[in-house]
């Protein structure tokens, strides 16, 4: 029964990935015209509003202790988008897409450091083979390092941090809850760093209005509502696995909504992402307690 609640988790939380990597498209043209913190500060508040009738029922299990486990995934998830959102001026998209991936090697250091209890030969295994997947998928000929790396590298610890603490605080807080808050504390500190950093024109054009409402519940208050829930049922670092898949989604995306081909190194490391995750799945390793 454990076993069919795990990878009935880890099948969502896949949806949840397929969902994000098919939106990035999207996202990608909207913020030709909506500065990125001004579409996050709407995108998440837009996600906050469709949660609250749900809240509303939930309200009984809202006291200090779960507003504080989600303002805090929520501090973690603002800081991703943030220096994602800055280093990526300074660095290549390439290196961006990679060192970001990097979350799926850092979510099981810090398992093995909270733990103290080293991952199983197949669950390693399966994340060496992802992050050589990730390598081929996301970089060119050559990875040589930018002025922005390190903010990225800030940005997939950033990442793995809120993947980590999502698993520690979901199997004691209820999902709507933590969700909510989350959400919430993104949109807020998304809203003061628009306030507080010069952004370009701000133009809510037709594309950046489909895109927050596209992006808004399917990609965000559900998505983040399926991680808190199902991240009672499976590991961090299964979920750090699972969301490895996301460059690969927004691969397929972008040839169907763009016509951006994938190279046959692009197929190969995909091949290799799905490969790291699929051992994972099917090692039967639960070596890493799912709370």
């Amino acid at each position: 029964m454990k076993l069919s609640k795990t990878h009935g988790a880890d099948l969502s939380l896949l949806l949840v990935t397929f969902v994000w990597g098919s939106t990035f498209v999207i996202v990608k043209w909207a913020i030709e015209d909506l500065p990125p913190f001004p579409f996050l500060a709407v995108r998440f508040a837009l996600a906050f509003v469709s949660l609250l009738p749900f809240l509303w029922f939930q309200r009984n299990h809202i006291n200090k202790a779960s507003l504080l486990c989600g303002a805090t995934a929520g501090v973690f998830l603002f800081s991703g988008y943030a220096w994602q959102t800055v280093g990526l001026q300074y660095t290549t998209s390439s290196n961006a897409g990679f060192i970001t991936g990097l979350s799926v090697v850092f979510v099981p250091a810090l398992v093995t450091f909270t733990t103290r209890k080293l991952p199983s030969r197949n669950l390693i295994l399966g994340i060496l083979c992802a992050l050589t997947g990730l390598a081929f998928l996301s970089l060119g000929n050559s990875f040589q390092l930018n002025r922005g790396d390190l903010m990225i590298l800030v940005c997939a610890l950033s990442f793995a941090l809120h993947i980590f603490f999502v698993g520690r605080y979901a199997p004691q807080t209820n999902a709507t809850v933590l969700a909510s808050f989350q959400i919430l504390t993104v949109s807020i500190l998304s809203g003061l760093a628009t306030l507080l950093f010069p952004q370009p024109s701000i133009h809510f054009s037709s594309t950046a209005w489909f895109a927050l409402l596209v992006t808004a519940i399917p990609a965000t208050s559900l998505a983040f509502f399926v991680q808190s829930k199902m991240q009672q049922f499976t590991t961090s670092t299964h979920t750090a696995l699972i969301f490895s898949m996301e460059p690969v989604f927004a691969a397929v995306s972008a040839y169907f909504l763009a016509g951006e081909l994938l190279t046959p190194k692009g197929f190969f490391g995909a091949g290799l992402v799905l490969t790291g995750m699929l051992i994972a799945e099917f090692s039967g390793s639960q070596s890493e307690s799912p709370s």
